[in-house]
């Protein structure tokens, strides 16, 4: 790349960050060593990582460049410590345009490089029937086999229950949750259950199979909807089981004596939130039950999603606080009955899901591809470090309808 040379980017984080847990190598050879313990090491492995850069300064441009392979991390796990932990100097102005001037010359005259595959820019309304299909398609729709290649043979998609079950596998953990969900609902043969944001139709046919409960599933992805009505077949309950790829806001004039929406609270944001919970209220027969388990903030000074989960991760994901989730079960009609939280056993069950994707990392990398390996690895590390650290958690609530 015509005069691309990383020297003045070396100088420069040298003298604004002199105190540097982690090493830096360059693609020309040259290192920036660490100065305190040896922590990470950051690979920039040509100037097009510099240019993402300066294209989008933060926490953005850093992710393009790891997504693209442009920048390596040797350690990931000892990444996500260092930005726990490490507290960088503050950087004035006179710094800032220091440090991008020396990552001007690193990056050379080159056009700015193009987004990674991999990102999704979201368009249109946020929370829109249309967004919220592409955003999640954008996550789900990688491919079943890539899914099933780390989670447990039921295919569920949520946190297991671990401490409370004494479970020592994942199988064991998520068949407890399963089993735990369906006795908070308290469900009965020949009920009739909404399983709201349904997957791969696990939930469903627990409850279909072993409760004798009829079932309506709806997910916003076709791949998914698939597998689960295959699934539901295969386990002598496609009779019970009726899978639909509809948006929740669609399921009008129809009746449920309980619904289970395992999941799916954190793709509604908070512009409906208050709409999700009257539409599912709509849909219980009085006195019917709702077990609503989602992901919920805990620092009410933490915004929605960074940048990085917004384009790569969860597009308009938006985990709410437990007390903005009640507040809108409260006002929709629910009497809120039981409320549990399952923050060591989502980290938990992270921790196995990145073993067993990292276990299957080849045909991983066949499937998805080289950017979604690195964005999922990266992820399913970062949230379970959430959960042991305390920045999220989440949470059953148990509610009747009035």
């Amino acid at each position: 790349m015509p005069f691309a040379d990383p020297t003045s980017l070396r100088r420069e984080l040298a003298a604004r960050l002199p105190d540097r847990p982690f090493t830096v190598k360059f693609w020309d050879g040259t290192v920036l060593p660490a100065t305190a313990d040896e922590g990470p090491t950051f690979t920039i492995r040509s100037p097009r990582a510099a240019a993402h850069a300066l294209r989008a300064p933060g926490q953005l441009g850093l992710g393009r460049a790891y997504v693209s392979g442009e920048l390596e991390v040797d350690d990931i796990d000892a990444v996500i410590g260092l930005l726990d932990g490490w507290q960088p100097p503050s950087l004035d102005g006179a710094d800032k345009r220091a440090l991008a001037l020396g990552a001007i010359r690193a990056a050379g005259l080159t056009m700015p490089p193009p987004r990674p595959a991999a990102e999704l820019v979201p368009s249109g309304r946020r929370h829109s029937k249309e967004r919220d299909a592409r955003a999640v398609r954008h996550h789900y729709n990688v491919s079943n086999e890539f899914f099933a290649l780390f989670l447990d043979e039921s295919m569920t998609y949520s946190c297991g229950n671990w401490f409370r079950s004494g479970a020592k596998t994942l199988e064991e953990a998520q068949e407890a949750k399963l089993d735990m969900v369906a006795t908070k609902l308290a469900l009965q043969p020949g009920e009739r259950m909404l399983d709201v944001g349904c997957g791969w139709g696990s939930m469903s046919i627990r409850a279909a199979q072993k409760y004798g409960v009829e079932v309506v599933g709806i997910t916003l992805s076709e791949p998914q909807a698939e597998e689960a009505r295959r699934r539901a077949g295969a386990a002598g309950v496609g009779d019970k089981v009726d899978i639909r790829v509809m948006d929740y806001r669609d399921l009008t004039g129809e009746r449920f004596d309980a619904i289970s929406s395992i999941g799916m609270a954190e793709h509604v944001g908070a512009v409906q939130i208050d709409a999700y919970a009257r539409t599912l209220a709509d849909l219980l027969e009085p006195g019917g039950r709702l077990l609503n388990h989602a992901i919920g903030r805990l620092r009410h000074t933490d915004g929605e999603a960074g940048a990085f989960s917004e384009r790569y991760v969860f597009p308009d994901g938006a985990p709410l606080h437990l007390s903005r989730m009640l507040l809108a079960l409260e006002r929709a009609g629910f009497e809120v009955h039981h409320v549990e939280d399952f923050r060591p056993d989502y980290a938990e069950t992270l921790r196995n899901w990145a073993e067993r994707l990292d276990a299957n990392l080849e045909r991983a990398t066949e499937l998805a591809g080289p950017e979604r390996i690195r964005v999922w690895r990266l992820y399913l590390r970062a949230a379970r470090n959430g959960f042991d650290k305390g920045f999220i958690s989440i949470y059953q609530a148990r509610c009747e309808k009035y």
